[in-house]
């Protein structure tokens, strides 16, 4: 929502400003320009990404106008899962264990928390790591080491799609003064005519210039931001996933896993101790 808001504020300020000064907004209306930038610009898209890497952009700014994020409560249900996890593992054994990280969708302790679920990337990172430990032959030095790995592969991956975006909008302006040189090439073909005509076209070549500024650093770098911001924020719960699990292979209490987890939590959204305990242990 306040991604939209910015671009309404942006265009907002930009528009009337130039309506204050005296500007005539329908001059802006300069279609051929907007062919050109923004078909040379899908253009570029295409070309330098691949479709799997389109699909994430087209998440990424999905997920950026809405504004989503992890909510306090969805780390709560991360800390309860993995609390549920671990005691089970404690009283049981890491067998007792198998089946559910075999079969997360149909087992109990999985599916209770379904809007987990649908994160199957997550899931997916807890259940790899259970299955290390589950087979056992690892330390807890190496158990960190591979889920920090695993982190810092997704981390990469989640900078791609704001990357794309940053490069193209780096590329705006430039693409800006391809569209104002063509309508000064089209100028130049009607300079014995009127005043007032060539006036026009030099006014429609430099529309080019100005929507390729305007687009570039108005909208495309804040959105690539945006989208970088909320790529680190999607990984801190896989941050904490990695604190509870590697004390829990170091030795200590279901209960103080999660709450070295629990530290680990932004302090936006942070439980403080007491919550997170009573939440985790059902009371």
């Amino acid at each position: 929502m306040f991604v939209i808001i910015g671009f309404v504020v942006v265009l907002g300020s930009v528009l009337g400003g130039f309506a204050l000064e005296g500007g005539h907004l329908l001059v802006l209306m300069q279609w051929a320009e907007f062919v050109i930038i923004g078909g040379s610009a899908t253009g570029a898209l295409l070309v330098s990404t691949p479709p799997a890497i389109l699909k994430k952009i087209v998440q990424a700014t999905l997920g950026a106008i809405k504004g989503k994020g992890t909510s306090k409560e969805s780390y709560l249900s991360v800390l309860k899962l993995l609390f549920d996890l671990l005691t089970k593992g404690q009283k049981e054994g890491w067998i007792a264990l198998e089946k559910h990280i075999e079969n997360p969708a149909e087992s109990p302790v999985f599916t209770a928390y379904p809007d987990l679920m649908q994160n199957s990337t997550l899931i997916c990172f807890i259940t790899d790591t259970f299955r290390m430990v589950i087979m056992g032959g690892i330390s807890a030095h190496d158990l960190e080491a591979l889920m920090e790995a695993d982190i810092e592969t997704q981390f990469h991956d989640g900078k791609k799609p704001g990357m794309i975006i940053q490069k193209i909008g780096d590329a705006l302006p430039g693409l800006g003064i391809v569209a104002a040189v063509l309508g000064i090439i089209i100028t130049m073909g009607a300079i014995n005519g009127p005043a007032d005509e060539i006036g026009h076209k030099v006014g429609a070549a430099l529309v080019g210039t100005f929507l390729g500024i305007l687009i570039s650093y108005g909208f495309l770098q804040p959105l690539a931001t945006n989208i970088d911001l909320n790529a680190e924020k999607e990984l801190v719960i896989f941050e904490v996933l990695k604190h509870a699990i590697t004390g829990f292979a170091k030795g200590l209490r279901p209960i103080l896993c999660v709450e070295f987890a629990r530290r680990s939590i932004p302090t936006e959204v942070r439980p403080d101790f007491e919550e997170m305990e009573s939440f985790v242990k059902g009371k």
